[in-house]
């Protein structure tokens, strides 16, 4: 018997509506090879067996075509799952048509005739290509996630069957809101005007122009996705659109495969950096929180909002924040001290190059100071002893990447943003059982300790490639560092007491010498 007093066979034999939605319809998705487009695309054809044709917009990278890219993407470990009860990827191949192009070329780089075959049979359209770098230089980052979006509303205004154009924002686009509600903000800038100077703007005038353009906001990410989502809230009124702003997205928490991720963005690569012992000391308001989404709570929600705008009906939610912190809130000092209970005790990473420890420091200047005594120091000492052993030095070039992390980390972290979810909470009331169980976008049965678990298992899976067979040898390893981590503290604790005493002594000597002195010169006075 389910929470909600139906038995499992009463809950199977719902209907799911969500998956109706897409029943014998064709599915444009750009960004389908990144984090959040494979979830989205294993979901789809996992959940919606009936779905038409999901057509990937996929470019040709590294040399490897879109077939390729494709045929990839498929031998991911997320898409076992799927093939298992598929019957092979043959299956897969026939609901998936490859329109080659790239969403940051001119006129997408999409043929003639590709671009006919998406006018005539395209019925939805997820925009989710993006570039999520921070520190990506404007003009590429305008390319994409700018000029990108125009041209996708422009090819989706041609569609000639074009139910629901959904554009993946953020949360995070309109930083000077403290608090952000679920409708339009006006733009830092004009779309079309930044575009048109990028375009003919070379890479050096545009870097100088940088800080200028981009005034109080911290990087192109925020300021570009801001720009992205002005143009799809000016086609409102043309076309059928939507735009979703999901909070940090974070890996899978429930299905297909727990914790799976394919990058180290966000948290993920924090828990590996911290587990590895390369990250010591953060600046960073412990108390703090950050609003974090699983990949799969927010695909589900996207099936969803399809579902609420085409099937219900409801053109007014047409703006919808996906954040988790109404829910549930962890703070930046609880997740460093769940990640590291977890690597030292129940997961340990391979070859940590220190004892997982350090702190968050509310002052920058002893976050400076830590930064040179326990980053730096010890990079610059493993490299050397790393090029006189024969090898190659890396060290620096970690910590060099960690810093300019940093960069952009630490203005995250040391500002505090709320998101009203209202549409979302709402909208989720009008599922089924069935529908609420298969396209869970609540927090019910969240447990974080083991959610953490799961994503730092994944990590050193797909991620490090550091797979189970190797945990024993993991964890007598950690005992060794643990070792030499006491150890180095009490030597270190000894020299400075040793100095310390010397020190004290010295000072000691000239007071006593200085007092000798003048009551000698006193006595001569006298």
């Amino acid at each position: 018997m389910s929470a909600e007093g139906f038995t499992a066979e009463e809950v199977d034999a719902m209907p799911d509506r969500i998956a109706a939605t897409f029943t014998n319809r064709n599915v444009l998705i750009t960004g389908g090879t990144g984090f959040m487009g494979k979830v989205l695309v294993e979901k789809l054809l996992r959940k919606c067996p009936d779905i038409g044709q999901i057509m990937l917009l996929v470019r040709q990278k590294k040399g490897k075509t879109p077939k390729q890219r494709l045929e990839e993407l498929f031998n991911d470990a997320l898409f076992e799952k799927l093939l298992k009860l598929r019957g092979g990827i043959g299956a897969l191949l026939s609901k998936m048509t490859l329109i080659a192009g790239d969403a940051g070329a001119p006129d997408l780089a999409i043929s003639a005739a590709d671009r006919q075959t998406i006018v005539d049979n395209v019925h939805i359209v997820i925009h989710a290509a993006a570039t999520i770098r921070f520190d990506e230089e404007l003009k590429k980052a305008v390319m994409l996630n700018v000029r990108g979006t125009k041209l996708m509303l422009e090819l989706a205004k041609e569609c000639k069957n074009l139910l629901l154009f959904i554009h993946i924002s953020t949360a995070y686009c309109h930083l000077h809101e403290k608090l952000l509600e679920e409708k339009p903000y006006p733009p830092p800038a004009n779309p079309h005007q930044i575009i048109q100077a990028m375009e003919w703007m070379d890479e050096e005038t545009v870097a100088a122009l940088t800080p200028k353009l981009l005034s109080k906001l911290p990087n192109s990410y925020a300021f570009t996705k801001a720009l992205g989502e002005a143009l799809v809230v000016e086609a409102m009124q043309h076309i059928p659109a939507a735009v979703l702003r999901p909070s940090i997205v974070i890996p899978i928490w429930q299905e297909p495969v727990p914790g799976w991720t394919d990058n180290i963005n966000g948290p993920t690569g924090l828990l590996i950096g911290a587990g590895k012992g390369v990250i010591r000391s953060m600046y960073c308001k412990s108390d703090s929180y950050a609003d974090y989404l699983p990949v799969d709570v927010f695909i589900n929600g996207i099936m969803i909002c399809a579902w609420n705008y085409i099937t219900r009906g409801d053109t007014k939610s047409n703006i919808v924040n996906f954040t988790s912190s109404a829910e549930i809130k962890v703070t930046w000092s609880e997740m460093i001290d769940a990640g590291r209970e977890i690597i030292m005790n129940r997961v340990p990473l391979n070859g940590v190059a220190w004892y997982p420890g350090g702190s968050m420091k509310h002052s920058r200047l002893y976050h400076n100071i830590c930064m040179v005594l326990f980053h730096w120091i010890p990079a610059i000492l493993v490299d050397i002893l790393l090029f006189c052993l024969g090898y190659k030095p890396v060290l620096m070039r970690v910590q060099r990447r960690i810093g300019k992390g940093f960069e952009v980390f630490e203005y995250y972290t040391n500002n505090q943003w709320d998101f009203k979810s209202d549409i979302a909470q709402t909208v989720r009331l009008s599922l089924n059982a069935k529908e609420r169980r298969d396209y869970k976008v609540d927090a019910g049965g969240l447990d974080i300790s083991k959610y953490f678990e799961d994503c730092i298992r994944a990590a050193r899976i797909f991620i490090l490639k550091e797979y189970d067979d190797t945990l024993p040898a993991a964890r007598r390893h950690m005992k060794v560092m643990w070792c030499v981590d006491i150890l180095t503290r009490c030597l270190f604790w000894g020299l400075m007491l040793y100095w310390m005493s010397g020190w004290f002594s010295s000072l000691y000597s000239y007071i006593l010498g200085s007092s000798e002195q003048s009551s000698i010169v006193n006595e001569m006075a006298a």
